[in-house]
């Protein structure tokens, strides 16, 4: 049986087709990119169109491969279609389930006076005024404390977009809006739901008393399902679009934060998972929800009825890396004329997939600690262990001898160590596991894997197609829906560990120094960050 799912990233969509029987194996992919658009006053949005455009690219191109061809694949054989997707971002539609402006990506932070307005105001722990702290966590087990949280960005615009609010109909999440495209229903599926904050996790509902505090008019919030109910069938208007059948069911799926942990093989109670993409996260699977105020750390609601994953996220990891290539490592101020891109050379001894390939393997030989030098992987604020919209990268520890191979190397390391942090800041409450899936773009490198094992301490598996465990997790639904696996718990068996990387005892104690000194930048820094946001006209309120 096959299986079609879209992976809706920050930067571009991913379109799976996997064959699922006893195992999930991917047949066959495709991407394509779309924009993300910074605005002034810390906006940064996406435009839904242009996620409909390249699903369609991309289904196009797939269907069209030799290899899908060559097995005899059509759209008649398509049995089902799920999505993965960024969360807590913001798409107001209405009654047509036409979106009424571009999204509000989850990175967006414009909505810092409504946050202070409702919530950051009077007594305070953590930013949060406490009895509306202590109201939502009874109720939620979460505190929409962070300027990028959803109900945020529906405050900003009933405030600042009075006209266009009054049109809608529906706030919907990322892949709830392709959902209705695809299929015509609003709906909303139950992780979802809870990032926007305003689940009732015990009654599994929204939580009318958090929509009357917040001031969230009810009738602007969908049904919700879970993530391996079908939402509906393919339109003949979305089929004719995407060149599939009409009629073939679409499942609910979930967000990245749901069903990357089940893609990466990790559903029982005590599984640790790590994933490196645009953003980066640790997460646990735990049987109970918890909450870390200090850190910024809770028990979100997954895909499963039976657990909840405890989540602590970074807001850029792979995202450091892109921006290294794009700006230190490429010369692109022209000094040397005559550039070859590396994956296009023919007289070296590897052949180099990507830049990112070569530029793992460039600094392998960069001793641990990158020459004295450490790179802060802040690159668009950040969300855990600390709350901090300002807090900006730097590398600190910058001499006559660095080289561009260290400053690359700290990069590496420098989100190496923020994500060591997040997972001992779980295991002040829960127990991590020993052995780690590491998933992800980021998991692609053997260097960063090594690296990843030395600076945790920890062992680290990758499976097969790291990359797309999203996508898995979208087809793990879809399975389950289709009473081709019995429940969720039971997928970690068609998900095996392909590589698996162990720390060295020694190259791990090199890197003690450096990763305290490392958690002391953001404390040693916080009141400069604000100071220069405010110069640049972008500073948000300290908490």
């Amino acid at each position: 049986m096959y299986i079609l799912t879209y992976d809706i990233g920050s930067t571009a969509v991913k379109t799976c087709l996997f064959q699922v029987d006893h195992t999930i194996t991917e047949v066959a992919s495709s991407t394509a990119g779309y924009g993300l658009y910074e605005v002034e006053g810390g906006g940064m949005e996406q435009d839904p169109e242009e996620w409909w455009t390249a699903m369609a690219k991309t289904t196009s191109i797939l269907m069209a491969a030799d290899n899908v061809r060559g097995m005899g694949i059509t759209a008649s054989d398509i049995k089902g279609i799920s999505f993965c997707s960024q969360m807590q971002g913001f798409v107001p539609v209405d009654k047509e389930g036409h979106a009424l402006r571009r999204a509000m990506s989850y990175m967006d932070q414009r909505a810092g006076a409504e946050l202070k307005e409702h919530l950051a105001f009077g007594p305070q722990i953590a930013g949060a005024n406490i009895p509306r702290l202590l109201t939502c966590l009874k109720i939620t087990g979460a505190v929409p404390s962070s300027v990028k949280d959803p109900v945020w960005k529906y405050k900003w615009m009933e405030k600042n977009e009075p006209e266009l609010f009054s049109q809608m109909d529906k706030w919907l999440d990322v892949k709830e809006y392709l959902i209705c495209r695809c299929t015509g229903e609003k709906v909303m599926t139950e992780d979802s739901a809870y990032a926007a904050l305003l689940y009732d996790t015990k009654n599994k509902c929204w939580s009318k008393k958090l929509l009357q505090m917040f001031g969230v008019n009810e009738k602007h919030l969908p049904p919700i399902i879970k993530s391996t109910d079908k939402a509906g069938n393919l339109t003949e208007e979305a089929a004719q679009d995407l060149e599939l059948l009409p009629g073939t069911p679409v499942f609910g799926g979930g967000g990245d934060a749901s069903l990357i942990g089940l893609g990466a093989g990790c559903v029982d109670v005590g599984d640790t998972h790590i994933y490196s993409g645009t953003s980066g996260w640790v997460s646990t699977v735990v049987d109970h929800q918890m909450v870390d105020t200090s850190s910024m750390i809770a028990a979100i609601v997954g895909a499963s009825d039976s657990s909840y994953n405890y989540f602590a996220e970074m807001e850029t990891a792979g995202k450091t890396f892109e921006w290294v290539k794009d700006h230190l490592a490429l010369d692109e101020i022209g000094v040397y004329l005559d550039q070859t891109d590396i994956t296009r050379r023919t007289d070296l001894e590897k052949v180099y997939v990507s830049l990112y390939d070569y530029m793992t393997e460039t600094v392998k030989d960069v001793p641990p600690g990158a020459g004295g030098v450490l790179f802060t992987p802040w690159l668009h604020g950040n969300r855990c262990p600390f709350e901090d919209p300002n807090a900006t990268g730097m590398f600190f520890g910058i001499t006559l001898s660095t080289g561009k191979t260290e400053l690359i190397r700290a990069v590496l390391e420098g989100v190496c160590y923020h994500l060591r942090w997040m997972l001992e800041c779980q295991d002040k409450k829960t127990k991590t596991s020993s052995v780690i899936r590491y998933v992800g773009g980021g998991a692609l490198s053997p260097v960063g894997c090594q690296i990843l094992a030395d600076i945790t301490g920890r062992t680290i598996e990758v499976v097969d197609h790291p990359q797309d465990a999203g996508a898995v997790g979208a087809c793990a639904c879809v399975a389950v829906g289709l009473s081709l696996f019995p429940e969720l718990s039971s997928v970690a068996k068609a998900i095996p560990a392909k590589t698996t990387y162990t720390p060295n005892p020694s190259q791990s104690q090199k890197y003690e120094p450096y990763y305290k000194v490392f958690k002391q930048l953001h404390k040693s820094n916080k009141k400069n960050f604000a100071a220069l946001s405010a110069v640049k006209g972008g500073s948000h309120d300290e908490k």
